[in-house]
């Protein structure tokens, strides 16, 4: 099948007259490698898509190379409370599964992508369990299931009542545990991807390999080089971009900004997802902040202003649970409207002790900072939770450039179009790294892979044009511009404002501080940063995750188009839009 590039008509957008062309770097600033590798296949990132493509793959290639960032269970995946979404019930089935995906992605959805999702979401949830995943049971011993917003079914399975993420997190480390001693797949950590391995000469040439930045002992340290016949994104995503997240303080993006720079199309970078109730720490709370889960509303707790009324009333037929963008837009308009900075979660009702069996790791987290669900009203506001879109992939995993795959988070496989459905992100993972594992070595059974080359004299040092290197200290800069133009609620003054702070920052020669993880961190949310608010001051509509406030309504006519950005051979950003398939 030819990969989603080649599917789709892309008409040129030129950039507006008042928009100076923005320029992206070709490689962060870096030293030369001073050590080489070299495997089959790189698969970079260890949550639920990077471990599963990883095990999959060392049944069927000669050498894997799994690196994370930091440890194993440190990404995104074991932060995932609410659970897996799949049509696991005899009532249900993947038909509804997948009309709620395409309701909630509001007309951009790949169809074709939802399916695939929806068929194949079930026998891996099921795959899971075989692995040694223990998801919550019912008195006949069946896997308990949930609602969260925008789901007309129950299907949502959990684990440790608010520890789905945690749970798969295990048993895929346990499973990987269990094969470590194998020659065929050799682990990583503390391992930082710097940039894609291309000959620079050729736009869009094929992706050979990695630079990593290893904190470690001996011959793996500092700058290296690894080399493959195929590399998979499995980075997550890019949550430490704006001042508020749920995100791990790990997701700045890293591997999207690599394949940005690289060259790859990234599609739907605009629509990022704001989780409606996050708890509210005061003004000025920056960093990761604590999630009150979906599945708390899914149980029937629901929201409220400060006199008592119910927010979501008459505003959604599914009210509480309609899907986040409404339900953070009702709340965002609450707060506006009563001139405050939160709302209240009410879910006293509940009782102690169901809350207490139900959500274990929500209610501890949120008495350690003072609050008990039990008893108290629960300030909360929307914070950054989820990036729909990425690194455009076709249905196997593939991107615009030769060689290079992604999956989950950081990828845009097109499942989530404009507002991803709650608890589709694990099953998105699963799936699509599953896909990518059987596509990688039928490829190379093919040849059309070829095996990786190590060259005998190293790469060569990163890029030194402006924009390539930003101090760290920088970073509280680009959050706070990203919150302004590019957060929950967008406007035209306001996405200018923050283009111009960006592009500020992307002018400035390379920092005089020395390149590393904090610097090369920043860098990359500025990057994602430039290109981000790019597309979101083009989409002048209201849709999904994408709120403008100077334009309201949903516009059909005009912007029922996906948006997708490359660097342009002059490393100015080179804008397309097409209808979804």
């Amino acid at each position: 099948m030819p990969s989603a590039p080649d599917r789709a008509s892309a008409p040129d957008r030129a950039p507006a007259p008042d928009r100076p062309p923005v320029h992206i770097p070709r490689a962060l600033t870096a030293p030369a490698p001073g050590w080489t590798t070299s495997a089959d296949v790189i698969v970079v990132g260890s949550g639920i898509a990077g471990l599963t493509c990883a095990l999959r793959l060392r049944e069927q290639v000669d050498r894997v190379l799994l690196v994370t960032k930091t440890v194993l269970d440190e990404g995104s995946t074991a932060w995932a409370q609410g659970g897996i979404a799949a049509a696991l019930h005899p009532e249900d089935s993947p038909a509804e599964h997948l009309e709620d995906t395409l309701v909630a992605g509001v007309g951009l959805c790949d169809r074709e992508a939802v399916a695939a999702l929806v068929t194949e979401g079930p026998p891996r949830v099921h795959e899971l369990v075989a692995l040694g995943a223990e998801f919550d049971l019912d008195a006949e011993g069946e896997i308990k299931l949930t609602r969260e917003g925008g789901h007309h079914r129950d299907r949502i399975a959990h684990a440790g009542g608010d520890a789905t993420g945690r749970e798969i997190s295990r048993a895929l480390i346990a499973a990987l545990h269990r094969v470590i001693d194998d020659p065929g797949i050799e682990v990583v950590e503390h391992a930082l991807v710097v940039d894609l391995l291309q000959d620079h000469a050729r736009v869009g040439a094929p992706v050979t390999g990695v630079t990593l930045h290893v904190i470690g002992e001996g011959q793996l340290d500092g700058v290296g080089a690894a080399y493959a016949r195929a590399v998979v994104l499995a980075t997550g995503g890019l949550g430490q971009i704006y001042t508020s997240t749920t995100n791990p303080p790990v997701a700045t993006g890293d591997g999207m900004a690599a394949a940005l720079r690289a060259g790859a199309r990234m599609t739907d970078l605009e629509f990022v997802q704001f989780h409606p109730t996050v708890l509210f720490l005061g003004e000025g709370s920056t960093g990761q902040q604590p999630l009150i889960s979906e599945a708390v509303r899914g149980e029937g707790a629901f929201l409220v202003d400060a006199q008592g009324h119910r927010i979501m009333e008459g505003r959604h037929p599914l009210e509480d649970l309609a899907p986040r963008d409404v339900v953070a837009r009702a709340i965002l308009e609450t707060m506006r409207e009563q001139d405050t900075d939160h709302v209240f979660l009410d879910a006293r009702h509940l009782g102690a002790d169901f809350l207490a069996a139900r959500f274990p790791s929500i209610v501890a987290s949120c008495r350690s900072l003072g609050f008990d669900p039990a008893t108290d009203l629960l300030a909360v506001a929307p914070a950054q939770h989820y990036a729909s879109g990425g690194i455009e992939t076709d249905l196997h995993g593939r991107s615009s450039l030769p060689g290079l795959y992604a999956c989950g988070e950081c990828s845009c496989t097109g499942v989530h179009g404009a507002n991803r459905l709650a608890s589709n992100s694990l099953l998105e993972g699963l799936v699509f790294a599953s896909r990518i594992a059987l596509d990688i070595p039928a490829r190379i059974a093919a040849g059309e892979l070829p095996d990786a080359v190590v060259p005998a004299s190293p790469s060569r040092a990163g890029d030194t044009s402006p924009g390539a290197l930003v101090d760290s200290s920088q970073r509280l800069t680009v959050q706070r511009a990203m919150t302004h133009g590019s957060g929950p609620v967008r406007s035209a003054d306001a996405g200018a404002a923050t283009a111009a702070t960006l592009a500020e920052l992307a002018a400035l020669p390379p920092s005089t501080a020395a390149p590393g993880p904090r610097s090369w961190e920043t860098t990359n949310l500025l990057h994602l940063g430039l290109a981000l608010t790019e597309l979101a001051r083009r989409r002048e509509e209201t849709r999904g995750g994408h709120v403008r406030s100077d334009f309201p309504d949903r516009d059909d006519a005009r912007w029922l188009v996906r948006q997708s950005v490359t660097v342009a051979p002059d490393r100015t950003l080179h804008l397309t839009e097409r209808t979804p398939p």
